[in-house]
């Protein structure tokens, strides 16, 4: 099973980020910018929060806030659920399965390295099996 830093080393390390103190807009837009579903919150290069378009809408949309008026601190969630390198993408699935989460961080040494998702781990366990049957096929013919 592949681990989250050959899933990183894949992908790329790229994370995108806003300061709690950016407006809820700002964080949405740059969302819809980089066609991606949620954000790493961090104050001081450290992680306080991430942001995801549900919280958008269910703490500002279905309350009647104004997305620019709205800091960023008034929506995220601070319990921040991290992955690690050395984790299995299967580790990392049930972590995202009991906690009904679509992102995690990835941290080494305390440090941001990474964000997976879950469409990450799907394509992973998707191409692993692939993989896996291709090698039976290729055994059974011999």
């Amino acid at each position: 099973m592949e681990s989250v830093q050959q899933l990183l080393d894949e992908k790329g390390h790229e994370v995108w980020s806003v300061h709690p103190d950016d407006s809820v807009f700002d964080a949405i837009k740059k969302m819809a910018d980089k066609n991606i579903g949620s954000l790493v919150v961090l104050e001081d290069d450290q992680i306080v929060g991430i942001i995801t378009e549900r919280h958008y809408a269910r703490h500002v949309i279905l309350e009647g806030k104004s997305s620019p008026e709205t800091p960023v601190r008034d929506i995220m969630v601070t319990q921040v659920v991290c992955a690690r390198t050395d984790q299995t993408i299967e580790e990392c699935m049930a972590v995202m399965t009991e906690k009904r989460i679509r992102h995690l961080p990835v941290v080494d040494q305390k440090r941001l390295i990474g964000l997976i998702s879950i469409g990450d781990l799907v394509k992973s366990t998707i191409a692993d099996q692939k993989f896996t049957i291709e090698q039976l096929i290729h055994y059974i013919r011999g």
